[in-house]
């Protein structure tokens, strides 16, 4: 449904995007993640055909951003981070003025902006001015938009940029039900552990270059150099089991929590299951209470493959 090669853009000497090379399949969701500067937003203007490479390739839909411009706007949803609103309008005339862009006509028009309003939860609001809406409202409204001509691909810059908790869960919601449609998702977000979520694939990029593109198992795992594991003991006995697994061959480090109500277990290079720390401390009578893996989480995985470097 998406695919660029060597996708470049250049401002004089700066690269904003510097051959990026990716392909997404149809029903994919993609998460895109990268500092501001990054290059996300330049990469969805191109990917829209707002804005026109320097050199490289991308088709959406089978079409080149170079012939079938048309096409691929037929095709796409483009929701950029920030948009603007008719604010002397009321949702549902918002709508209809946007669905007549489409050339959606007669009876079809009001039925399309029933459904997509009622698709994001606005179908209460239909009758209500847009200025009054909150921001998370209005960043509903503007996917409702996008979602009028049924395409096949959207691309969503920034959809819980400025959201609070309650909406961005909303939105988030809302973008399962749209992968759950079988849409192909590009979505660009700071809000890392939510893009975990919904996103069956992940790319991070930083200066215009994708570090890493692929699943965010596989992310995991190239940044996870050495397994973790918690372990806690009952009868205030955490000293003596971190004493006890200290010893173990396959250990490279153990630590003590401050509280003392846990231990830090870190394995050797190369060591993966963990499962001998709890057996061999139940069979040295210790009395097992807690014992899990230290998770790493999409925050971990943008601090251990970026370098905190912008353009």
């Amino acid at each position: 449904m998406i695919e660029c090669r060597d996708l470049t853009k250049k401002y004089g000497d700066l690269y904003a995007l510097d051959r990026l090379t990716l392909k997404l399949e149809q029903g994919d969701v993609f998460g895109f993640i990268g500092p501001n500067g990054a290059g996300k937003t330049t990469t969805m203007r191109i990917l829209a055909t707002l804005l026109n490479p320097s050199w490289g390739e991308a088709s959406v839909c089978g079409h080149s951003i170079y012939t079938g411009s048309k096409e691929i706007r037929r095709s796409i949803g483009y929701m950029p981070d920030f948009f603007g609103v008719y604010d002397d309008m009321k949702v549902i005339e918002y709508l209809e003025f946007f669905a007549a862009a489409y050339r959606i006509k007669g009876p079809e028009r009001r039925k399309k902006c029933d459904q997509v309003l009622e698709l994001v939860d606005l179908g209460y609001k239909r009758d209500a001015l847009v200025t009054s809406l909150s921001r998370g409202m209005t960043q509903r409204l503007g996917l409702a938009r996008v979602l009028l001509h049924e395409p096949q691909v959207l691309l969503l810059d920034e959809p819980a940029s400025g959201l609070d908790p309650r909406a961005r869960i909303e939105m988030r919601e809302l973008i399962k039900e749209l992968r759950g449609m079988n849409k192909t998702i590009m979505v660009s977000s700071h809000i890392l552990p939510e893009l975990a979520d919904i996103c069956n694939k992940i790319g991070i990029i930083e200066r215009g270059k994708l570090l890493f593109n692929g699943t965010t198992e596989e992310a995991i795992k190239q940044v996870r150099q050495k397994h973790t594991f918690v372990v806690a003991v009952g009868n205030d006995q955490n000293d003596l089991a971190a004493k006890t697994i200290g010893a173990f061959p396959e250990v490279e480090m153990v630590e003590l929590a401050k509280d003392g109500q846990s231990v830090k277990v870190t394995l050797r290079g190369g060591e993966e299951d963990g499962a001998f720390i709890p057996e061999r401390l139940i069979a040295q009578k210790f009395k097992l209470r807690a014992f899990k893996e230290e998770e790493i989480d999409l925050e971990d995985v943008f601090m251990g493959i970026t370098k905190g470097i912008t353009n």
